[in-house]
């Protein structure tokens, strides 16, 4: 009888660790806050300590919509820096009939049938914006360059593509994710805290120390933020990229173009000598405003000028980007008249 017993004792006590691990694994889920990050989100680490404190901006609704394509003074080409429509709305508030598209809708390229396309898809306003992050624009041009017609019709949605947080998230159980979430949040939020220097966590994200960085930052742990490894990986942009930028204006002389480079968020706050050979270039050919001497002036002016726990601008960032936005529109095209709140 006593051998009979031992395997079932064996199996209850098995079940019972089991039971109790997988009840643990979930009550420590169920306590970590969803993350309201890209690079929380991706990394798996905690926006207790990487979260934006500061709240953000207010914005009108009205400002945000876009307008239809045929009625713009203004088209934007963008990617997600432009999905939120805040950096657009303060062009909005200045007069500007803004319609928003994205490289994306069109397989980030934008090729040789550009002007008739524009055409096409009924565009008769005054300026084109193509407004690309740092690390993804070296692939936009080159395709644009080997491509003879652009995929899709153009197309804008007026309403906004991402909406932004507008307040600061309150506490609420993480019953969405995965059952082991919250330990690999756990465990990797301890990794960071602990280890001096630069920390892998997951997916391509990295918490990496920032010099002064609670100057900079409102999260907790302000002496690290959270970085893309893809601002690394893709390299630099160089003179040769300017050069496609400049071939493709040149191909479409009838296109007023703006090109609307903004910098990674690890050449902002580490590296800000990274593409600079390139930046001189862009310079030098007038193909659009220098938002890399911009966001090295305004990183230090504006508290989460980029958010801790994301890759892109803030809102804060983003209606600054607006303001020098406009004032480098209004150069180019006047104010048909301006809108108020």
């Amino acid at each position: 009888m006593p051998s009979r017993k031992r395997p079932a004792a064996l199996w209850l006590t098995t079940f019972l660790l089991g039971f109790a691990v997988v009840c643990g694994l979930l009550l420590i889920t169920l306590f970590t806050p969803p993350p309201y990050g890209d690079l929380t989100r991706l990394g798996r680490v905690s926006d207790t300590q990487f979260g934006w404190l500061r709240p953000p901006p207010q914005v009108p609704a009205e400002l945000l919509l876009g307008s239809p394509i045929d009625q713009a003074d203004v088209l934007v080409i963008g990617d997600s820096f432009s999905m939120t429509h805040r950096w657009q709305s303060v062009l909005a508030k200045g007069g500007y009939r803004v319609a928003t598209t994205f490289w994306g809708q069109y397989g980030d390229e934008l090729c040789a049938d550009f002007a008739d396309w524009l055409q096409r898809g009924g565009f008769r306003g005054k300026l084109v914006i193509l407004e690309s992050v740092e690390r993804l624009t070296a692939d936009r041009v080159k395709k644009s360059a080997e491509c003879k017609t652009t995929p899709n019709t153009l197309e804008a949605k007026r309403e906004v593509f991402l909406a932004p947080l507008e307040h600061l998230p309150t506490f609420q159980f993480n019953t969405g994710a995965p059952l082991t979430a919250g330990w690999a949040t756990y465990r990797n939020t301890r990794k960071v805290m602990e280890t001096p220097g630069d920390v892998p966590t997951d997916y391509r994200t990295m918490a990496r120390e920032v010099k002064d960085g609670c100057s900079y930052f409102s999260n907790r742990s302000c002496g690290k933020v959270l970085f893309f490894t893809e601002d690394d990986e893709n390299g630099p942009l160089t003179p040769a990229h300017a050069q496609l930028m400049e071939d493709f204006n040149r191909a479409h002389p009838s296109v007023p173009i703006m090109w609307m480079i903004i910098p990674n968020k690890t050449t902002v706050y580490i590296d800000p000598a990274n593409s600079a050979d390139f930046v001189q270039a862009f310079g030098q050919k007038r193909l659009g405003p220098d938002l890399f001497a911009f966001a090295q002036r305004e990183r230090g002016r504006i508290m989460d000028f980029y958010f801790p726990n994301d890759t892109h601008l803030s809102m804060h960032g983003q209606l600054a980007l607006g303001e020098y936005m406009l004032g480098e529109v209004q150069k180019r095209v006047p104010a048909p008249g301006t809108r108020t709140p």
